[in-house]
């Protein structure tokens, strides 16, 4: 990010001015003046960490590392937000195993319990359009620690429901602390790593529902949220003490010295870090409003927005169908206690977790690919960094969707065998399992990305827009797969749901012949609001000197 030097009173430090705290246009206005909050000071003397700058000019331009965490402080704050992130596929993946016992448990049908996966759905797609809106405005940290006293409270109900009611009611609880830790998680990551680096930070957990299974089969299906208890308790505390507050609004490029609710608690402990200094004045944080949550929904009513998240959001569905009716049916088909059940789900696991890590390496590498194509034929140097936020005609659809056609083709090709296949050799529907969950985590990991990338400096937002999308559909599609499947029988069943996500399948074409043509129009369109609304305000101060004269 372009900086400018300005002099500075004490000869063995020089000051740098970020011009640009964060990456989206409408929150540039919102940075610091050169002369207040957004300084950055620097020693002098340091390879990278001085640059150089141009004797008796007051403005040199300069070039800053994007943030000045090092890998190692990266990966450690990776590491904890994505701890945090388990918990909103963990609470569902370790539930779904004890869906029979928690039947018998509390005397209700089966369809009553497939509800309480419907209803957490729900508010897995509400709650991070609230929480993303705040988190993009009001700052990580303090999101992070809010959900997850929420999801605290949850657990602590959950785990000692006396009945279906309750457990209605807490499920909702649980799923809007716990689903906004991959939005809060997907903003610091943005709020951290440039582009070229964001496909590799993304995880998952793949051991929720052995751990289900195991605890169902040996202590009862309560046992389930006392562990998640434990669990929520333990990140709380670690986030609390480590976790520093990312925004770039709030904290710069990580150099600004925190205060209050955004300092971690560490620093009480222990010595700061030597690059953290006190800015001038306090950054002002944007005003939170219920205009600020639902801003974000005007994201789906942008073509290339709208198209990506709805094939994402069926390939989102399809898996959730299956996955939810996999108890039921290996139950039944099987003869399966809830601890096999739970084993039955470790492929599925195993495939969300190779498809996030594998897809994360191939998108970075695709980026990479991608960048050197752009340098070649705009005939840059070789070696010259391109960042796709300061590039309109940068092809970032095509960059992060070069591998999706052999991922669809798979996915399409298992889900309609997979029906067909239970019945058979309980290994034959199992490895299906797993290259869908394989296939539909990769789908969803570039989407996520991709929704970041469309919209930089509100990687919150975007996210949680995604998750509402996908929840949405999901939640429908989780609400029928049992009277559906009861309807036309399993074979029948997921072969017609392979058969709407092919037929939807021309949307990727068409997002990767359109996508950048349509990104570029709104980038110009948004520009050209913001110039005139400074225009107008412009007009606004010049009457009110007129005024003042006469």
């Amino acid at each position: 990010m372009p900086l400018y030097s300005t002099a500075s009173q004490n000869p063995e430090r020089e000051v740098y001015y970020q011009e640009s705290c964060v990456e989206d246009e409408s929150a540039r206005q919102r940075c610091p003046s050169p002369s207040s909050a957004a300084t950055t000071l620097r020693h002098s003397g340091g390879s990278d960490q001085s640059p150089s700058t141009e004797q008796g000019s007051p403005k040199t331009l300069l070039t800053q590392s994007y943030h000045v965490f090092d890998v190692k402080t990266k990966r450690l704050l990776v590491f904890l937000v994505s701890l945090a992130g388990i918990f909103s596929p963990l609470s569902s993946n370790i539930y779904i195993p004890a869906l029979g016992a928690i039947s018998k448990g509390l005397n209700v049908s089966g369809s009553q319990i497939n509800l309480s996966i419907t209803i957490y759905m729900v508010f897995q797609g509400l709650a991070p359009s609230f929480w993303g809106a705040a988190a993009d405005t009001r700052g990580r940290r303090p999101v992070y620690i809010g959900t997850l006293l929420l999801y605290l409270i949850a657990n602590i109900g959950l785990s000692i429901c006396p009945s279906y009611e309750v457990l209605m009611i807490f499920r909702g609880l649980q799923a809007a602390g716990s689903s906004a830790t991959i939005a809060l998680g997907a903003g610091v990551i943005s709020d951290m790593s440039t582009p070229a680096e964001r496909g590799g930070y993304i995880g998952t957990f793949a051991g929720g529902p052995v751990l289900g299974g195991a605890l169902t089969q040996q202590l009862g299906f309560r046992a389930i949220f006392q562990f998640l208890l434990i669990l929520n308790l333990v990140v709380l505390v670690v986030i609390v003490i480590i976790l520093p507050e990312t925004l770039r609004t709030i904290a710069g490029n990580g150099s600004i010295r925190l205060h209050g609710v955004y300092r971690p608690l560490a620093y009480k402990f222990i010595k700061e870090p030597a690059y953290l200094v006190d800015a001038d004045h306090r950054p002002s944080t944007q005003k939170f409003s219920l205009s600020a949550i639902f801003e974000p929904l005007k994201f789906l009513f942008e073509k290339d927005v709208f198209i990506t998240l709805l094939f994402g959001s069926i390939v989102y569905t399809v898996w959730s169908m299956i996955t939810a009716s996999t108890t039921a049916m290996f139950q039944r088909r099987y003869n399966l206690n809830d601890f096999l059940v739970g084993l039955a789900f470790l492929p599925n696991g195993a495939g969300c977790m190779l498809g996030s890590y594998i897809t994360g390496v191939i998108m970075d590498r695709d980026y990479q690919r991608t960048a050197e194509e752009y340098r070649r034929k705009h005939h840059l140097p070789e070696g010259t960094k391109v960042d796709k936020n300061e590039l309109d005609d940068f092809p970032i659809e095509r960059a992060r969707m070069r591998n999706v056609w052999w991922v669809v083709a798979i996915f399409f090709a298992t889900v309609a065998a997979y029906g067909w296949s239970v019945g058979k050799h309980i290994a034959v529907p199992l490895v299906l399992q797993f290259f869908i969950a394989y296939t539909a985590t990769a789908v969803f990991n570039l989407n996520s990305v991709l929704m970041v990338d469309l919209y930089p400096g509100k990687a919150a937002s975007a996210t949680a827009v995604n998750n509402l999308a996908r929840c949405s559909v999901g939640a429908a599609g989780v609400a029928v797969i049992e009277p559906f499947r009861s309807a036309v029988g399993n074979g029948p069943a997921f072969s017609i749901l392979a058969g709407v996500a092919v037929a939807l399948s021309p949307l990727l074409v068409v997002e990767w012949v359109f996508g950048m043509r349509w990104r570029v129009s709104r980038m110009e369109r948004l520009r050209e609001k913001d110039r005139a609304m400074k225009e107008k305000f412009e007009m606004i101060g010049s009457r009110g000197g007129n005024v003042e004269k006469k």
